[in-house]
């Protein structure tokens, strides 16, 4: 609760994401069972293969970005596992009292509880432009930019890991050749075919993997979570843009529940 008002801040639910969890062991998990049974597993791990698949991948996809859009991408990789995620209908209900309160004893009775939104830079950004007397047509334009760049910040990580996820199965192509070209050139050299060989099949064996269980699925998840923060984002943006234009909260409910899905809709006035 905020100290001073009957408002409750809908706290960020942080934790391990088990969906992305459990898909990552069971993917790896059932592929190191068919390789097992198969009796050979040794014969699965080769260096040269690791070094052309992983280590080209890595390189390629840098050409494409900067190394800070690298690095970035590898700190937001990790919310797809360790996820910090609102309640949308909790989102929604502490935003409809702020603009009962607001209704009730006026925008600047808002300022004694702007410490207690801290925690969430967006919501408080939005109710100190609210409390300023900055309009809400301004708060909306303007929160409505800071989603935008967020969303192609977001994107911009994304397509990182999709890049990644095309370059992989071309990288292991490219050892797929070297291997050939090694195997070919020293066919008069039986104990060379087999390790060439090897690095032939295990360079597209391993670019397979990181594409379709790696690097896609993490996109993927990283798009979702996305879409997630900005629909909570929307819902300060159209809280903080109703109290700045002084508008029945019983109308800001009706918004909020338009963009809600319907499992997720409050009857806060009912």
């Amino acid at each position: 609760m905020i100290e001073g008002a009957n408002i409750a801040v809908a706290k960020p639910k942080s934790g391990v994401d088990l969906a992305t969890v459990v898909g990552l062991i069971s993917g790896f998990g059932l592929l190191a069972g068919a390789i097992v049974l198969g009796g050979s597993p040794a014969s699965f791990v080769n260096i040269p293969a690791v070094l052309i698949v992983i280590g080209g991948t890595i390189a390629v996809t840098t050409m494409c970005f900067s190394f800070s859009e690298i690095g970035r991408t590898a700190k937001v990789s990790l919310k797809a596992i360790f996820y910090s995620m609102r309640d949308a209908s909790e989102t929604a209900v502490q935003i409809l009292q702020l603009a009962e309160l607001a209704r009730k004893q006026g925008v600047l009775s808002l300022q004694g509880i702007l410490d207690g939104l801290r925690s969430d830079p967006f919501l408080f950004k939005g109710m100190s432009m609210v409390v300023d007397g900055t309009p809400g047509e301004e708060v909306e334009a303007i929160l409505r930019r800071d989603i935008h760049a967020t969303q192609q910040r977001h994107a911009k990580s994304a397509s990182v890991l999709k890049r990644a996820a095309e370059f992989s199965p071309a990288m292991g192509l490219i050892g797929t050749l070297i291997g050939l070209v090694q195997m070919l050139g020293n066919l008069d050299d039986p104990s060379s075919i087999g390790p060439s060989m090897a690095v032939a099949l295990l360079t597209t064996f391993y670019g397979a993997v990181l594409a379709n269980m790696v690097f896609s699925p993490m996109a993927a998840k990283l798009e979702r979570n996305s879409t997630e923060e900005a629909l909570i984002a929307n819902l300060y943006l159209m809280g903080a843009a109703s109290i700045g234009r002084q508008e029945n909260p019983r109308r800001l409910e009706m918004l909020l529940n338009s963009v809600l899905p319907p499992s997720m809709r409050v009857h806060y006035f009912d």
